[in-house]
C-alpha cells in the first residue's frame, strides 16, 4: 500500500497504481468502522465523478461499507458540492466523493465526511491505521444501498437562497468536461440566462483541456468563447465543480481573491462587519479592502477542510481561496461549490448596472508573481519551510513574519510567501509587491533562501 495516498484533505493517487480495488475494499470496511455509533451501523451517501476508474471504486468501497453493516445511498455521478449538500438534507452519518477533483484523468480519490464535517488530518490517518492493522467492525448481515437523487433538491435549496434582480445576461460555462457542466448550465438557464455551454458534456478522459480554472492557459478557450459569442462574463468549473474561476467580458481573469473581495462588498452591504476568511496566498489588497469595506479579516491556513473548521470557530459568514474554493455561510451551508458561486457572482451583477468588467476596474492593482511550485522531497520540505521561517525572522528588511501557513514575510512594500504543499512533494511559493521590480527582488530573496534551505538538508 502507497501510505503517501493518504493527504492532509483526502485520499488521492493513480487509480490503476495506487487504488486497486482491494485496498479501496478495505477503505470502505475502514471508514464504515470508524463512522459506528456504539451497535448502530452508519447510512454512507456515496456519490462519484465521471472519471473511467470511479464505477470500479464505487463498487469496491461501497461493497467494503455493507460488508460492515453500513447502508449505503447511491446518488450517482454528481459534483462534489452535490454530495455535501446530501449530507445536509439526507442526514447520514458519513458521505464520500469519488472524485479526482482537478487532478489528471488517470487520477482518483475520496473527499469524506463525518455528519457535515470534512474528514481530514489525523482522521483521515485513523483511517489509514484502520486499513494496515485490519482492524474493520465485523457484521452478520449485508447493509442495504439505495439509489436517490439529490440533483433535484439541491438545484431548488441553491435557488431558494437566492435575491436576483431584474438584470439577467449570456454567460458561457466552462466544466472542462467534469462533472458540474450539466447542472451548472441546467441551473443557470433555469434563473433566466442565456447560457452557452463549452466542454460541458461529461467526458472523464478531458479532452479539451485540464479541468483547472487556476492555470491561466486553460482558461484560453473561455476567453475567446465569452468575446465570439458576446457575454457578459464565463464562468469556469474544475473537474469536480468545487471550485470557481470566472473571466469578464474583456478576457481578464478574477482569481480568487479579487472573486472575494467583490462578494465579500456585496455580503458586507447586507450584514455590516462580517467576519470573511481569506489564506495565505491572498493578496493583500484583500484584507485592506474588506477591511476598509467594514469587514473582519482573518489569514488562515490553506486548505478547504481547515478552512471549512475555521469558518466554524469564528462565525465566519464567507470565505475564500487562490484556488477559487469559496465557502458560503451566508445564506447557505458553508461548503465550497463552483457552481453556487457562480450563481452568487451573478446575483452581484443582476443587482446592479456594472458588468463584470466594471466591477474589475475597482479591484485595486497588485503586482503579484502567479502560484510558483518549488520541487522539494515529502521528507524534507517542511524541514525546509522551518529553516526559511528563522532565516526570514532574522533578516533586517523584514518588517514582520506571519507563520500561521509557512512564512510569510511583509517587507514593508510587499511580502513573499514559503508553504509546503500538502498534496505534492514541493513548495509554494508565491510573492507581491508594489512594482515589478521589487517584485523580482522579494521572489529572489525566497528562492535563494529556499535552495539554501533544501542545500542545508540534503547535506
Amino acid at each position: 500500500m502507497n501510505t503517501k495516498i493518504f493527504r492532509q484533505y483526502d485520499i488521492r493517487g493513480v487509480a490503476d497504481e495506487d487504488l486497486d480495488s482491494e485496498l479501496v475494499e478495505k477503505l470502505g470496511r475502514a471508514l464504515a468502522s470508524h463512522l459506528y455509533e456504539g451497535d448502530e451501523a452508519p447510512t454512507i451517501s456515496v456519490g462519484r465523478d465521471c472519471r473511467l476508474t470511479s464505477p470500479r471504486l464505487f463498487e469496491a468501497l461501497t461493497s467494503g461499507m455493507r460488508a460492515c453493516g453500513a447502508n449505503v445511498v447511491d446518488i450517482g455521478v454528481v459534483p462534489t458540492p452535490v454530495l455535501y449538500f446530501s449530507a445536509f438534507h439526507f442526514t447520514p452519518q458519513g458521505a464520500v466523493i469519488i472524485t479526482g477533483s482537478h487532478n489528471p484523468g488517470q487520477d482518483n480519490g475520496f473527499k469524506m465526511l463525518r455528519g457535515t464535517s470534512s474528514i481530514y488530518g489525523d482522521e483521515i490517518a485513523t483511517i489509514r491505521d484502520r486499513i494496515i492493522a485490519n482492524d474493520f467492525r465485523e457484521s452478520d448481515t449485508m447493509g442495504s444501498i439505495e439509489v436517490r437523487d439529490a440533483n433535484a433538491p439541491y438545484l431548488a435549496y441553491l435557488e431558494s437562497t437566492l435575491r436576483l434582480g431584474e438584470g439577467r445576461g449570456k454567460i458561457v460555462v466552462d466544466a472542462g468536461n467534469g462533472t458540474g457542466g450539466p447542472l451548472a448550465c441546467e441551473f443557470y438557464k433555469q434563473l433566466g440566462y442565456e447560457v452557452v455551454p463549452l466542454y460541458c458534456d461529461m467526458d472523464g478522459q478531458f479532452p479539451n483541456h485540464h479541468p483547472d480554472p487556476t492555470v491561466e492557459a486553460n482558461l484560453a478557450d473561455l476567453k475567446t468563447a465569452v468575446r465570439e459569442h458576446g457575454a457578459d462574463l464565463g464562468i469556469a468549473l474544475d473537474g469536480d465543480a468545487d471550485r470557481i474561476g470566472a473571466v469578464d467580458s474583456k478576457g481578464r481573469v478574477l482569481w480568487g481573491d479579487q472573486l472575494l473581495i467583490l462578494y465579500g462588498r456585496a455580503l458586507l452591504q447586507e450584514v455590516p462587519s462580517a467576519t470573511i476568511i481569506g489564506e495565505v496566498k491572498c493578496s493583500q489588497s484583500l484584507y485592506d479592502e474588506l477591511k476598509k469595506a467594514g469587514g473582519t479579516a482573518i489569514m488562515s491556513k490553506v486548505g478547504h477542510s481547515l478552512i471549512k473548521a475555521r469558518m466554524k470557530e469564528s462565525g465566519a459568514l464567507l470565505a475564500g481561496e487562490m484556488s477559487g474554493h469559496i465557502f458560503f455561510a451566508h445564506r447557505f451551508l458553508g461548503f465550497d461549490d463552483g457552481i453556487y458561486a457562480g450563481a452568487r457572482l451573478l446575483e452581484i451583477l443582476s443587482n446592479g448596472d456594472e458588468s463584470l468588467a466594471d466591477l474589475y476596474e475597482t479591484l485595486p492593482n497588485m503586482v503579484n508573481t502567479p502560484e510558483i511550485r518549488v520541487e522539494c522531497p515529502d521528507d524534507i520540505k517542511f524541514s525546509v519551510v522551518e529553516l526559511v521561517t528563522r532565516r526570514m525572522r532574522e533578516r533586517n528588511e523584514v518588517k514582520g513574519v506571519i507563520d500561521v501557513d509557512g512564512v510569510r514575510a511583509n517587507f514593508g512594500d510587499g511580502w513573499g510567501l514559503v508553504r509546503a504543499s500538502n498534496t505534492q512533494p514541493s513548495l509554494v511559493l508565491r510573492c507581491e509587491a508594489e512594482t515589478q521590480s521589487r517584485l523580482a527582488s522579494i521572489q529572489a530573496i525566497l528562492e535563494s533562501e529556499i535552495a539554501d534551505a533544501k542545500a542545508a538538508q540534503t547535506s
